[in-house]
């Protein structure tokens, strides 16, 4: 027993040695180009190391770059496009439905082309660079996991600071996308009423009829109404008393609107021919006759100030009354009281 032991203290224990085994180069360019030259492995293998990510970002940059370039004039031709697209609608004459037309294209569809133009390069820009810089961080070896972590937390954090802001930017996408109005209609959005002045996909603002200019928050917009989209209506009511004849009236009305819409100066405004829908309401002091009329958008109020004015000269022309408020003072002298005497 004590000589087996002996042996055993007198055997000396096995060394491990590392050797230093060069990298495979065939994989990698510069490694390869770098080796031939110097015939150095472990040279090349330690240059490349340097090289490769760099050359690898470079590359990126260059894939990037192009993208880019080919995105927004995808993004431009679309918006070309939407300038003029074909079938372009427009007013065409008198009575004339909306027909197409051949010159240049309206500001509205300008403003709108360029504001969904803009967000379209924007998202472009910022999805293909996000893209672009995980890939060239990767390259270098680092860990992104983390970098996507944080990321995501100070998108949450920012999504719950800026609610408001966030809503607007949306909301006013939607509006622009879905063209619920544009920069010269005049629309109606509660609290504001007026005419668009311009359009981001922050806020609108609106100038209304005494001058003042709203900026209203796209977000704070519940429901919009678009008094001047594609065409109007014009409701003109005309009173008259209760002894003249309705048919006359009618007669009356209906012939100076039509002679009204072949004039020169309003003839392109009018869509469809003016009719008078009848009898509308029975007031306290006059039967009130309806005239309507198709014509075009944000023309409505324009056309009803010049027929108002040559109705009053043909009612009275055809010696038709139009009522007013009447009194009926009664007047008592102090001396009809017999306690005066």
């Amino acid at each position: 027993m004590p000589s087996a032991l002996s042996s055993l203290a007198q055997t000396p224990a096995p060394v491990e040695t590392f050797t230093l085994t060069p990298r495979d180069c065939d994989q990698r360019l510069v490694c390869r180009v770098i080796e031939r030259m110097t015939d150095d492995t472990d040279l090349a293998d330690l240059i490349s190391r340097f090289t490769d990510p760099i050359i690898e970002a470079v590359l990126i940059l260059l894939v990037t770059i192009l993208l880019l370039r080919f995105g927004r004039h995808v993004v431009r031709r679309t918006v070309e496009r939407m300038k003029n697209p074909e079938g372009h609608q427009a007013w065409r004459g008198r009575f004339g439905p909306l027909g197409a037309a051949s010159g240049p294209p309206s500001p509205r569809r300008v403003q709108r082309a360029e504001a969904i133009g803009a967000l379209m390069r924007s998202v472009l820009g910022a999805v293909i660079w996000t893209v672009a810089l995980m890939m060239i961080l990767g390259s270098f070896g680092l860990n992104l996991a983390p970098l996507i972590a944080g990321a995501g937390i100070i998108g949450i954090a920012l999504g719950f600071g800026a609610q408001d802001l966030v809503k607007d930017f949306i909301s006013g996408m939607f509006m622009i996308a879905e063209d619920q109005y544009g920069v010269g209609d005049i629309i109606d959005v509660g609290e504001a009423s007026g005419v668009v002045e311009s359009i981001s996909l922050r806020t609108t603002r609106i100038r209304d009829v005494f001058g003042t200019l709203w900026h209203v928050p796209n977000g704070e917009i519940r429901r919009v109404g678009n008094k001047s989209q594609e065409w109007a209506r014009l409701i003109l009511d005309v009173g008259v008393a209760y002894d003249t004849d309705i048919d006359v009236a009618a007669q009356v009305i209906l012939d100076v609107s039509q002679r009204f819409a072949e004039e020169e100066e309003f003839a392109p405004l009018f869509v469809e021919e003016p009719e008078l829908w009848g009898v509308e309401n029975f007031g306290e002091n006059e039967v009130t006759l309806r005239l309507a009329a198709k014509v075009a958008p944000g023309e409505q109020w324009k056309i009803a100030r010049g027929l108002r004015r040559r109705l009053k000269y043909a009612l009275d022309e055809a010696h038709i009354e139009i009522p007013f408020p009447q009194r009926t003072l009664w007047l008592k002298r102090r001396d009809d009281n017999p306690l005066d005497e």
